[in-house]
C-alpha cells in the first residue's frame, strides 16, 4: 500500500459543556476491526518507539494526551504527523515503517489494531523491510 493510504481521520466530536466525547467504531470510522488496544505512556525524554513495520497489521493511532510524533516511511517517501488532539488518529496500513518520537511531558498514545499480537508479523530490521518493498 503506498503513503498516501496512510492518513489523518477526523473522529466524531461530540461537544458538551460538561466535556467532550469522542468514539471510535471498527469498520465504520477507521477501515478494519478492532482486535487489540494497546497504549504508550511514561515515555523518557528524548526517547523513540516504534521502529518497525507490520506486514498485515492496520493500525490506527491517537494521541489521547500531550503530543507527539508519528513518522510512516513506505521505503520511497516519508511523512511526519504532528498529533496532538484526541478526536482526530492517523491509520496506518501494512507495510509501513514506522516510528514515534518528539513526545511531550504525560503524553499517551493509544492504538487500535486489526489482529492480535504476533510477533511474525514484525520486520523489524529496516534493510529487510526495504527490501520486502522494493526499495534497495
Amino acid at each position: 500500500m503506498p503513503l498516501s493510504d496512510c492518513r489523518i481521520i477526523d473522529l466524531p466530536k461530540i461537544a458538551d459543556a460538561r466535556g467532550n466525547l469522542t468514539f471510535v467504531e471498527g469498520g465504520s470510522h477507521i477501515p478494519f476491526d478492532i482486535k487489540r488496544v494497546y497504549y504508550l505512556y511514561d515515555v523518557p525524554g528524548g526517547a523513540d518507539r516504534g521502529e518497525h513495520a507490520h506486514k498485515a497489521l492496520h493500525q490506527f493511532v491517537i494521541c489521547m494526551s500531550g503530543s507527539f510524533d508519528l513518522v510512516l516511511d513506505d521505503g520511497f517517501a516519508s511523512k511526519r504527523f504532528h498529533l496532538n488532539r484526541s478526536y482526530f488518529g492517523v491509520y496506518v496500513c501494512p507495510m509501513m515503517w514506522r516510528y514515534l518520537d518528539n513526545f511531550s511531558s504525560g503524553s499517551v498514545c493509544m492504538v487500535m489494531a486489526s489482529e492480535r499480537f504476533d510477533e511474525s508479523d514484525y520486520i523489524r530490521d529496516k534493510a529487510e523491510f526495504l527490501a520486502a518493498v522494493g526499495a534497495t
